[in-house]
């Protein structure tokens, strides 16, 4: 499809400037601990709000001076306010469309997988395809993946494709490998695998571009009016977890438009950033469409493109090979010659460019394109990002700092992920998901739940930060703890860095967005082992509550 630069700005524009200034409040929220994230002015008990921004920021004296006769005055009994959490990697409305359309595989064993695949296979017409979405291999009670057998018992007369949570690979059955035409004899396509058994046998297991040829079979059914409803349940999902404002990072035109539908029914409950997949930008420079238009509530955001593996798949490109796989390095997607080509037209035209890199090679991959892309079209701030940035050592830590790159590292991996870990390594679980790193050095990283792949709960990104320990209570890389109050740095002011939005979100100021969180306890105060367990009670997005609870 062609997308028109003057219909996206058009549509979105109408809510782009202020209501008009006012020196009254709409509202006063007061007797809360209030921690601004402003460093001139950290703390206050009171904020006023007019027209969805923050008016006044301070004591409750000072701040009911702002008040009228219609001023809506809550008092918050004490509870703690944060500026709303930015995720700066969650896939925002794919997600949403997947909850409405695929099978959720986040399911304790491999007999309650089959039995919800039974269940929509029974509803479906046979030949029909049965998706599902959010299994991990590593989590079942069973101690071992899914194979075709059991796909095949589950939905003998369909086609059936259960994707990792993780997203790049994915596990199907024996209908879906005949219309795929992939048997024993298929060799494994560029930048993916076929996996097979000792014996040579096809597992049913496929991984990165080997499941291309499955997803060009799967019809896409989905309605304009689909987008829409997937944008407003995830949203809802979202934003009862605290977080205001995300970064979709690979999305295409029409989830643009679905945002911009949702935003114009009043169904969109937090401000998106809307990365594009480099296959769609072709269909978007003739328009001259490019990163940033938009207003406060939907944003053009980067082109995302991709280099290597997944880290909860254990398939990242690495330089030292997996722990008990000795000649496994993980999978390279796209070399540094076919990057390049992806973003130079782009880059030069006005587009961020945001790159999935995991492992430490692929990293190294990602740098030199982006130093090359720089030395051809030089900008004064381009805000190159680097999505999960994982794996590092101090010689990229030096790279990124220097050339201003973004690293977008995973939020809640080591808490919720930590049974993957060991086949890292102890050595190298001290250099991955480098918040301290990255913060030593200078260096703006951001919260990211890369959702599905992570929970996007703030709250389990902070204590897994701040703890680097799991579920069980295995510790995973302390070297790269930081403290509670770099962590609610990290996931508000960095978030908005990422986006270009630092005037406009991130910190309680006079001025910016009414973007708010309202928390049961203080986690400055908090033990960081129970810091999952603190409850969000509101969430407030341009001076409205989007949740409460």
């Amino acid at each position: 499809m062609q997308f028109s630069r003057r219909q996206f700005v058009g549509v979105l524009g109408a809510g782009t400037a202020l209501r008009g200034a006012s020196v009254k409040a709409d509202v006063i929220l007061y007797n809360a601990t209030i921690h601004t994230m402003d460093p001139a002015n950290p703390s206050a008990d009171a904020v006023a709000i007019s027209n969805g921004r923050f008016l006044a920021v301070g004591n409750k004296d000072e701040v009911d001076n702002l008040a009228s006769a219609s001023t809506k005055r809550i008092d918050l009994g004490g509870r703690t306010v944060l500026p709303g959490f930015i995720d700066a990697h969650l896939h925002t409305a794919s997600s949403g469309l997947r909850h409405l359309k695929e099978v959720d595989c986040d399911l304790r064993s491999i007999a309650a997988i089959q039995a919800a695949i039974r269940e929509r296979a029974a509803k479906t017409p046979p030949g029909q395809w049965v998706v599902g979405f959010k299994y991990d291999d590593t989590k079942t009670s069973d101690g071992r993946a899914l194979t075709i057998a059991d796909l095949d018992a589950a939905a003998p007369g369909h086609p059936v494709l259960i994707n990792h949570r993780g997203g790049h690979t994915s596990w199907v059955n024996s209908k879906a490998l005949a219309i795929a035409d992939v048997n024993e004899k298929t060799p494994d396509p560029p930048g993916g695998k076929f996996e097979r058994g000792p014996n040579g046998k096809l597992t049913g297991r496929v991984l990165e571009s080997a499941n291309d040829p499955f997803r060009s079979r799967i019809p896409n059914s989905a309605t304009r009016a689909d987008r829409q409803a997937g944008v407003k349940l995830i949203s809802k999902m979202i934003v009862r977890a605290g977080i205001t404002s995300v970064n979709d990072p690979t999305g295409q035109p029409e989830d643009l438009i679905a945002y911009q539908d949702a935003y114009a029914a009043g169904d969109l409950s937090v401000r998106v950033y809307g990365f594009i997949s480099q296959p769609y930008i072709k269909e978007m420079l003739p328009s001259g469409v490019h990163s940033g238009l938009g207003n406060e509530w939907v944003r053009v955001g980067a082109m995302k493109m991709f280099c290597d593996g997944s880290i909860s798949e254990r398939d990242a490109r690495v330089s030292q090979p997996y722990i008990g796989r000795p000649n496994d390095f993980g999978i390279l997607v796209n070399n540094e010659e076919q990057l390049f080509e992806m973003a130079r037209k782009p880059y030069a035209a006005g587009w961020q460019i945001g790159t999935h890199a995991n492992g430490d090679v692929a990293i190294d991959i990602v740098l030199r394109v982006y130093d090359r892309l720089q030395r051809e079209t030089p900008k004064k701030d381009p805000r190159f990002r680097i999505e999960h940035c994982t794996i590092i050592n101090d010689d990229l830590v030096r790279r990124i700092k220097a050339q201003g790159v973004i690293p977008a590292p995973f939020s809640s991996y080591v808490y919720y992920h930590g049974e993957k870990m060991k086949e890292y390594g102890a050595q190298r679980l001290n250099s991955m998901f480098a918040l301290r790193s990255f913060l030593d050095a200078g260096i703006p990283c951001t919260m990211s739940s890369d959702y599905p792949p992570g929970p996007f709960e703030p709250m389990m990104f902070l204590q897994s930060a701040v703890t680097r320990t799991d579920t069980m209570g295995n510790v995973w890389g302390p070297k790269q703890r930081i403290t509670i109050a770099e962590a609610l740095h990290v996931g508000t002011v960095n978030g908005a860095h990422a986006s270009f939005e630092e005037k406009l979100k991130g910190s309680i100021e006079i001025g910016k967005l009414a973007d708010l969180v309202v928390l049961g306890r203080d986690p400055l105060k908090e033990n960081p082992a129970s810091l999952v367990t603190i409850p969000v009670e509101r969430t407030m997005v341009g001076g409205d509550w989007k949740f409460e609870a």
